[in-house]
């Protein structure tokens, strides 16, 4: 009946596209669903603090190593300013499908604001899967345009009046 995705094996029609830590269980929100979510939103939010531990590490590093407060200070402000970005990447992605290319030309700026992404992922979780509403919009419009094709094939085609 399901498959390893948990997906729901319907023979007709479209299937949901399973998201990450989720499967498909998004569509009805069973299997776990509010268990996931809370695990997702703890576990984003621990990694995001112990990302910025380990950021604060690097910067006492940079501070032990003496190289001026100019390169300590671009150092911080990279890393806010990438983060920045990233939650602003991230959370605009969980609303409309981003771009294959833009997604990979700022590949290294999502790399250094991955804080930022985990920010972004955390709060999101909060409410739904991140990512459920996109899906869900593309699901139901899939499932509409497929009832809306299936509700036209009615009936004989050869008895068909032609005019």
């Amino acid at each position: 009946m399901n498959d390893e995705n948990g997906t729901p094996d319907t023979s007709k029609g479209p299937r949901p596209e399973p998201l990450r830590f989720f499967g498909t269980t998004w569509v009805n929100h069973d299997d776990g669903y509010a268990a996931r979510r809370a695990a997702v939103s703890v576990g984003a939010l621990v990694a995001a603090a112990v990302s910025c531990l380990v950021l604060r590490f690097a910067y006492q590093g940079l501070e032990i190593a003496d190289v001026g407060s100019a390169v300590a200070v671009l150092v911080v402000v990279m890393f806010a300013v990438c983060s920045a970005l990233a939650f602003n990447h991230t959370w605009g992605s969980f609303t409309k499908r981003p771009d294959p290319e833009r997604q990979a030309s700022l590949r290294g700026l999502l790399a250094i604001g991955f804080v930022g992404s985990l920010l972004a992922y955390f709060l999101r979780s909060l409410t739904e899967a991140p990512g459920e509403k996109l899906h869900r919009e593309e699901y139901d419009q899939a499932r509409a345009a497929h009832k809306k094709r299936a509700s036209r094939r009615t009936g004989n085609p050869s008895r068909k009046r032609r005019s």
